[in-house]
């Protein structure tokens, strides 16, 4: 079932790219062609910045409530087609259904929470800050915002962002991933049939000249990603460089800190779950799981029990616990990690190389690996796989284990299972990463809550979603009054 080429969302209509390239997306359980992306640059880019700004005057004049009643409207269609959402996140994706349902849910929580703008815009006043002199701020919207979404998380990720920024005002230009662009397409008439103005959100198609022209476009005002840590560094340095405000979320290593005192079974459900989960393509995934002092064996053999127990197919196939990776050019770069580990002197207690679905020849299948003896020097200990390995390791003590942590150039979630109170106080003091879990194995917070890492994990000031994302949407401008 092909949908042929898709078209762009641009002042409230969709019209036909330009551009002479085009990505193909097929289903990456079955091989089956799906849609074709256009690889649209600087001429859709100009046309939706054009729209986007010619929307803005009139947006920005709309009360906050009456923005908010759109958002309401959104979100009782995006709860009303949350079962079609999740269907094409798998479609396109590979995840599993209740995978996908779960994204499409958290994506839903974000619409939801900018719903409440009238308060969540509300400024401060002083009177006489000096004799006859009131002081007062408020929060403005800005302009034009773009974003820049990855592939792992088709629904989810852009609602972290545009609802906010339209919420406060703001008009945006949303580029999907060209992988996985038919969840957001869908999504994007449905924030029309809300009764969002036409220009206030548009969607351009294509890949990395598109996101460049977004980065150096002089009419957009700010640029939020997610992405791998070198893409997120380099639109970082871009899009600052021509005076944007830039929230740049980039890649991880997270690690999961098993105590001595953990429940094995817990320990090894929120371990396989965070590892496998989704085929490993998320950045909350867990990579490195620390076997402390005499965890380290019982966490071996339970693991590898667990990992050969997966049931490897199609996610949209209700008994498939982990489905394929989105693309063969991903299945090949994870299994070059593996290759060069095994070379490396990694020791694998289980290789999925091997692994496929036999009656699903063209799919991008890889099974569970997990891997012991790595050393700090090898490239799998170091880098973002971004697919179905696990690294184990051990740890004299939490002080062992958490220097291994702020080793990492990376420092976007981490999680301890424990317990003791004070093994996780002293972990939530110590460890010096942004997203913790205690006894929960993806860290993942609400849509009221900050959302991002530090060190190599993200670039910029402000992060995703919760109160961040109203200061990153706004100015905060002061007014002085004599009277």
């Amino acid at each position: 079932m092909s949908r042929g080429r898709l078209t762009d969302f641009i002042g409230g209509a969709w019209v036909q790219s330009s551009a002479t390239e085009v990505h193909p997306v097929a289903n990456p359980a079955t091989g089956e062609p799906l849609c074709e992306t256009p690889l649209g640059a600087a001429g859709e880019v100009e046309r939706a910045v054009s729209a986007a700004t010619a929307a803005f005057g009139s947006w920005r004049a709309v009360p906050a409530l009456d923005r908010a009643r759109v958002l309401f409207r959104f979100k009782a269609l995006l709860d009303d087609h949350k079962d079609e959402l999740a269907r094409l996140v798998t479609l396109e994706h590979g995840k599993t259904v209740p995978e996908s349902a779960g994204e499409v849910r958290r994506g839903i929580e974000n619409v939801e929470h900018a719903c409440g703008i009238p308060s969540l815009m509300f400024g401060d006043m002083l009177e006489d800050v000096a004799r006859g002199i009131d002081c007062e701020s408020v929060r403005q919207p800005i302009g034009v915002f773009a974003g820049i979404s990855p592939f792992n998380f088709p629904a989810m990720i852009p609602l972290w962002f545009w609802p906010y920024a339209v919420a406060t005002g703001n008009t945006f230009v949303l580029k999907p991933s060209e992988q996985v662009p038919l969840a957001q397409r869908r999504i994007t008439e449905l924030a029309a049939e809300a009764g969002l103005p036409a220009g206030v959100l548009n969607l351009v198609n294509g890949g990395r000249a598109c996101a460049e022209a977004l980065c150096d476009h002089p009419g957009i005002a700010g640029i939020s990603f997610v992405g791998s840590t070198p893409v997120a560094k380099a639109i970082y340095a871009r899009a600052s460089a021509a005076g944007k405000r830039v929230q740049a979320l980039g890649g991880a290593k997270n690690h999961i800190l098993v105590m001595p005192d953990a429940d094995l079974a817990m320990a090894c459900e929120i371990a396989t779950e965070s590892v496998f989960g989704c085929a490993g393509q998320r950045c909350l995934a867990g990579s490195v799981v620390v076997g402390i002092g005499s965890a380290y064996e019982r966490l071996a053999d339970a693991l590898v029990r667990a990992a050969k127990a997966l049931v490897i197919g199609d996610g949209g196939d209700a008994r498939t616990v982990m489905g394929p990776l989105v693309s063969a050019r991903q299945r090949e770069r994870v299994i070059a990690y593996i290759d060069q580990a095994i070379t490396q002197g990694a020791v694998p207690l289980i290789d999925g190389r091997a692994v496929g679905v036999p009656s699903l020849p063209r799919g991008h299948f890889l099974g569970p690996t997990i891997f012991a003896e790595v050393r700090d020097e090898m490239t799998i200990a170091r880098d973002e796989v971004f697919g179905p390995v696990m690294i184990l390791r051990r740890a004299a003590d939490l002080d062992e284990a958490i220097a291994m942590v702020r080793r990492s150039e990376y420092a976007n979630a981490c999680s301890i299972v424990t317990q003791s109170g004070a093994a996780a106080r002293k972990f939530r003091h110590e460890v010096g990463v942004s997203m913790l879990g205690v006894n929960i194995g993806v860290a993942a917070p609400m849509a009221f809550f900050p959302f991002g890492g530090h060190k190599s994990s993200f670039f910029g000031d402000l992060k995703a979603h919760g109160a961040d994302a109203i200061r990153f949407f706004t100015d905060a401008k002061v007014v002085i009054s004599r009277w």
